[in-house]
């Protein structure tokens, strides 16, 4: 989700300004309409959609203009690929509260990745993050409610700032539990505010502890979802368009 598509019209479909393009993605249980932008007369230009699965789904152009039919322009398959942000994503949200897997996320931080490799990681696994389908019970700090903060344990918020993943650590804390994540020390004794401070993330450290701290530039402008029921709406605020997800 949120790649830049671009749609290339042929020359009879290049039309007057009036007329509006979309395309809907059409899955076996979850349907996109997104609106598009135009770069120029002959292209389009829009993001795709978050999808629930890997699965190939069908693509259909549609063009709009008050007063007339809605027409279907073209059709495709479009196929949504589980990528290796999608699988850390996915093990990552699996092992919140599992400190066997937890404690085994740290050979990560002996290994230190480049700088560009950690923000590519931070955003691509963000990213996979917020179109996982979390089941409404979720927590940062696991399944497990009855263990108090005064137990030493590793959580979610650790591997997130330990490894300095502004994005990641941003969306866990809009999470159920993420706050709560900030006051736990690990059996070395850190919280994930102290692990921020002692390897002087300052950004990161500033998002863990002031009240009025705002998402990531680099994130905010990527997109921003509503939801409601069965659907929900995201603005891509780069591009300007919107797009509609309904549960079939």
């Amino acid at each position: 989700g949120d790649s830049i598509i671009t749609v290339q019209l042929t020359e009879e479909d290049k039309v007057e300004d009036d007329v509006v393009f979309y395309l809907v993605f059409t899955g076996s249980t979850v349907q996109h309409c997104t609106s598009t932008r135009k770069i120029n007369p002959g292209s389009l230009e829009t993001v795709s959609p978050g999808h629930d699965c890997c699965e190939t789904v069908k693509v259909a152009l549609c063009a709009s203009r008050e007063g007339h039919p809605v027409l279907v322009v073209a059709e495709d398959s479009f196929q949504f690929v589980q990528d290796e942000a999608y699988d850390a994503a996915q093990f990552l949200a699996t092992c919140a509260g599992n400190q066997q897997a937890l404690n085994f996320t740290r050979f990560l931080d002996r290994s230190r990745p480049p700088a560009a490799d950690v923000d590519f990681l931070d955003e691509k696994v963000a990213l996979a993050f917020r179109h996982l389908k979390l089941p409404a019970e979720w927590n940062v700090l696991g399944a497990d409610q009855s263990l108090t903060e005064n137990i030493p344990r590793e959580t979610l918020m650790h591997f997130a700032v330990r490894l300095g993943l502004l994005r990641l650590t941003w969306f866990l804390l809009q999470q159920p539990g993420g706050r709560g994540a900030l006051s736990i020390h690990n059996n070395e004794g850190a919280t994930p505010v102290s692990l921020a401070l002692e390897r002087g993330y300052q950004k990161l450290h500033q998002l863990l502890t002031e009240e009025e701290a705002r998402e990531p530039d680099s994130w905010s402008t990527l997109s921003h979802t509503v939801h409601s029921g069965d659907y929900s709406v995201k603005h891509h605020r780069g591009l300007d368009v919107y797009m509609l997800t309904a549960e079939a």
